[in-house]
């Protein structure tokens, strides 16, 4: 029995579960963004402080990209 073409669909599979793993982070973000400039809006004066949260947020958005990269990787 030819198994060859198992890699193939496999690897397919892993390109789509990525960039669907990606869609999420992607949301994430905007919604950071779009929500701390919202909030320098209504008080100019927190802006240092907002742009610090909004960072880390924005680096735990990524992390589950990163993650979800790893996995393609992993199976």
């Amino acid at each position: 029995m030819d198994v060859s073409y198992l890699a193939e669909i496999t690897g397919n599979i892993a390109t789509v579960g990525y960039g669907l793993a990606a869609i999420g982070p992607g949301i994430g973000i905007g919604i950071i963004a779009g929500k701390t400039v919202e909030a320098m809006a209504r008080q100019p004066e927190l802006s240092g402080k907002l742009q610090v949260t909004m960072f880390i947020g924005i680096a735990f958005a990524e992390a589950l990209a990163l993650i979800g990269l790893a996995a393609g990787f992993i199976f």
